[in-house]
């Protein structure tokens, strides 16, 4: 689209810059609170606040804290959390079972979120890779990983989810049908209500290492998920998965990685006109925190200059680690 503008000196383009409320009035993208959801890791135990070494900054929490943790969220203005366990080893098995367990440590833990803070959404992840003693999103059998199997206990996950509570469902293991097979499973078990939040568009990234760390399906992690999450290289492929998953059921649709992936963001605002969310991953955060940490970068500075980036690539809402941060210089 062409504009037709006066040239200098009629037009000053500056003229709208020389001071805040200008820059404010005029701002295209707008950055809120309301805008971050933060992913938290659970862990058992009382009291029990651990450092992840590869995210400085992240910690994994008992439920005690992390409840504690989630109101002061909330008292920020972030209105929803993404939750995601530490699974002991010992509680890890080849067919995930743990995953479906209706006393498992994420519902556990959903249910004294909610006790503690109704008004705050609680999205859960739905895939195996936590529970899964081989480190991956499905069932793996002679190394393969199954992708009709594994939906079966996806949908067993995800009702167990929702019956402890949780607001949204968000499948991140990117087998083929998930989404309607889930949206049948959570309505014939009376939750017509629970959204579903579909990663519609997940890259095999190298971006996800500190993660991995984070809820230790790192060190089991046997291969790599190439054969069921997306190739790098791929923008129109991104099209169908997101087309698929919104024609089966999808309430709201994300891009992960986010930061190398702003482009495949815009594409799927553009074409769908959906709910559309990125990640900004666990690498992308450390990479950030990290240089900041060191001197190197103003880190509030460029956190926000980030997150905006989100925003203006067509995101409604941004899933990121810094969202606290963020959240606390957006109240002044």
């Amino acid at each position: 689209m062409t504009f037709p503008t006066p040239s200098f000196p009629s037009t000053r383009m500056r003229r709208v810059r020389r001071a805040p409320w200008l820059r404010a009035l005029t701002a295209e993208s707008i950055l809120t609170p309301a805008d971050l959801i933060w992913p938290v890791f659970v862990v058992e135990g009382s009291g029990v606040r651990e450092q992840v070494t590869s995210m400085p900054g992240v910690e994994r929490l008992s439920i005690d804290l992390l409840v504690k943790a989630v109101a002061d969220a909330s008292a920020l203005g972030i209105p929803a959390i993404a939750l995601f366990p530490f699974i002991e080893p010992g509680r890890k098995t080849p067919d995930a079972a743990e995953a479906w367990n209706a006393e498992n440590l994420v519902c556990r833990a959903v249910q004294a979120i909610k006790a503690s803070s109704p008004e705050i959404g609680v999205m859960c992840d739905v895939a195996l890779d936590p529970f899964n003693s081989d480190g991956h999103d499905g069932l793996v059998k002679g190394g393969i990983i199954l992708n009709d199997e594994t939906i079966e206990c996806l949908v067993r996950q995800a009702v167990c989810q929702a019956n402890a509570g949780c607001d949204i469902i968000a499948p991140s293991d990117m087998m083929d049908g998930r989404i309607a097979a889930l949206r049948k499973g959570l309505d014939e078990n009376g939750h017509t209500d629970v959204a579903i939040m579909s990663y519609a568009a997940k890259y095999a990234s190298g971006f996800y290492g500190p993660f991995r760390d984070a809820v230790g399906s790192g060190g089991a992690l046997q291969g790599d998920k190439k054969t069921y999450q997306m190739n790098p290289g791929n923008s129109d492929e991104a099209m169908r998965e997101v087309s698929l998953d919104i024609s089966e059921g999808a309430d709201m649709v994300m891009v992960k990685p986010g930061l190398p992936y702003l482009d495949v963001v815009r594409r799927v605002k553009d074409t769908f006109a959906m709910p559309t969310f990125a990640y900004n991953v666990s690498g992308e955060y450390a990479m950030l925190r990290g240089a900041g940490d060191a001197g190197w970068l103003d880190y509030n500075t460029v956190m926000m200059e980030m997150l905006v980036s989100f925003k203006r690539a067509g995101c409604d809402g941004v899933l990121t680690y810094h969202a606290v941060d963020a959240a606390k210089l957006l109240n002044g």
